[in-house]
């Protein structure tokens, strides 16, 4: 294994800015480096574009922000082909998700036509316009962002859409000692302007490329398979995980070790992302029933090995 202090120098340059919030930064890192997506649902005011924000200088990324509105056009996401006078010719150009990391704010606000505008791209990170293929830049990172609370003007993220986020986050209201240091600096667009850069873009791709290597062993592989069957079997589910949320945990459950510092999954990599890999992608019978809760039950119910 290559050293990692890069990805160290980046956890700690990012911290400073989310203060108390290093669980989220770590599970959104763990996305990141499986080659995913992140939607964050969570109220407004709690950090969501500072997260973003921090995430790509922390990566010496460039950044772009589409703020999502119902009258928005897939056209402004994508670009749009135009003719140029003095060429004499049509040339592509390029829209805002021709970027390295992507804040689609308030993804919801948006009609389901315009959302489907990211699909190819976060798939497989290519646009295709006007039988014209564009491949997007490496990497390609979303994070989306939509507030629960709100239902007036908003449409509802298809299956299909959802599917396409490797975890569901929610950045939650900090601890009062956080908060009290925050009302106290009024807000942290200072310290963001001072961060320093931990990892560039080869570092990333590097680590990409590393995570994609670490060891899943026959039995933790079995172990993975057990809690989708067991999700899929147990009464209280109506919706279990498909095939590709699973190669979504396996990949994020690599993406997590590495993080942690080692070459091979173990179960608790595992535990730790069933309920952010899993809970948007299923239902339950019930519905006052917290899906992310049913989740992480069957999941410890699952025999560890040993």
């Amino acid at each position: 294994m290559t050293s990692l202090q890069p990805l160290d120098a980046f956890f700690a340059s990012v911290n400073r800015v989310m203060l108390g919030k290093e669980s989220v930064v770590r599970l959104a890192a763990t996305a990141l480096l499986a080659r995913g997506h992140v939607l964050l649902e969570d109220v407004p005011g709690v950090g969501k574009t500072l997260l973003a924000r921090a995430l790509a200088r922390g990566m010496d990324l460039e950044f772009q922000r589409i703020q999502f509105t119902s009258d928005m056009m897939p056209a402004d996401i994508l670009g749009v082909t135009l003719f140029n006078q003095v060429r004499q010719e049509f040339e592509f150009v390029r829209g805002p998700v021709f970027t390295h990391v992507l804040l689609a704010d308030e993804i919801n606000r948006a009609t389901p036509k315009t959302q489907s505008a990211l699909l190819e791209a976060m798939q497989e990170g290519a646009v295709s316009l006007d039988r014209r293929r564009h491949r997007l830049p490496e990497p390609f990172f979303v994070l989306a962002t939509q507030n629960p609370l709100e239902f007036s003007g908003t449409f509802p993220l298809p299956e299909s859409q959802l599917d396409r986020f490797s975890l569901r986050l929610s950045i939650g209201y900090p601890d009062a000692a956080v908060e009290r240091a925050l009302l106290k600096a009024g807000d942290m667009e200072p310290a963001l302007e001072l961060m320093t850069p931990g990892l560039d873009r080869e570092g990333l791709l590097g680590l990409q490329r590393q995570a994609a290597e670490v060891h899943l062993s026959d039995k933790i592989l079995r172990y993975l398979h057990a809690i989708l069957e067991a999700l899929r079997a147990d009464r209280k589910i109506l919706l279990g995980p498909s095939p590709r949320a699973g190669i979504q945990l396996a990949r994020c459950a690599r993406a997590h070790a590495l993080i942690g510092h080692r070459s091979f999954v173990t179960p608790d990599d595992v535990l730790a992302l069933v309920r952010p890999v899993l809970a948007h992608r299923m239902m339950s019978r019930d519905p006052v029933l917290a899906i992310g809760d049913a989740i992480e039950e069957i999941a410890e119910s699952v025999p560890v090995p040993v």
